[in-house]
């Protein structure tokens, strides 16, 4: 029996399976052939030549898309003094310290990134158990542990997003709306497929990007070539 529905069915007649697609084409087709009632999410996911059971392979990044994928964020930042001052002035939703930490303790998870000061890691590192398993924990490896505050606040105001590899060494990741033009889904795809290039580990062997898949959140999956994107 089909995992999938007639709709998902009627779309993936078009679609040759293995066959690789053209990027500009299969941008045009993940937008035709979306029929979910909502504006979809773009996403794309990268088998990659590495072993994601060796820590030295972990693959993990940032970057700020061209076009931004939704609103800005909420932002909260665990700092004191000077630090509060320069997050609150960089726009931060929420800045607190003690307090902050109770808060969130206590079961309030209204905010999409969470940003430490190195000196206030020791207190924030009891909220592990709330916001490690969701990805909110402050990283220093992500830039959300730092005391450069306004920047990282700022960053992720414009629209900084983050991504890793999974444990079957494939990474996921959302680069746009149905709704976007084939062109602003172009250059973020360009954009993302250049910092995962950037974040490559020494240790990774033969080729790095082994197969590149999108598709829209409710629809067929189309394989292009990743050096398509990588000339964008």
């Amino acid at each position: 029996m089909s995992k999938h529905g007639k709709k998902y069915q009627k779309a993936a007649e078009s679609v040759v399976k293995g066959q690789v697609i053209p990027l500009g084409t299969a941008l045009q087709d993940v937008k035709k052939l979306a029929y979910a009632k909502f504006d979809e999410s773009v996403d794309v996911h990268v088998n990659l030549s590495i072993d994601a059971s060796k820590g030295e392979q972990s693959v993990r990044g940032s970057l700020v898309l061209p076009y931004a994928r939704a609103a800005a964020p909420r932002v909260i930042v665990f700092a004191k003094g000077d630090y509060a001052t320069a997050a609150e002035k960089a726009g931060a939703d929420f800045v607190g310290a003690d307090d902050l930490v109770d808060k969130v303790a206590a079961g309030w998870m209204d905010f999409d990134y969470a940003v430490a000061t190195p000196d206030v890691m020791g207190m924030v590192g009891k909220l592990a158990k709330q916001l490690g398993p969701r990805g909110l924990l402050p990283n220093k490896k992500l830039g959300t542990v730092t005391f450069d505050v306004a920047s990282i606040v700022a960053d992720l105001k414009k629209g900084r997003v983050f991504f890793k590899n999974d444990k079957s060494g494939i990474v996921h990741f959302s680069f746009g709306k149905v709704s976007f033009d084939a062109k602003k889904l172009q250059e973020n795809l360009a954009a993302f497929v250049k910092a995962l290039v950037a974040a490559k580990p020494a240790a990774s062997k033969g080729k790095y990007l082994k197969k590149m898949t999108i598709a829209s959140t409710m629809g067929v999956g189309l394989q292009v070539n990743p050096e398509d994107a990588l000339q964008s």
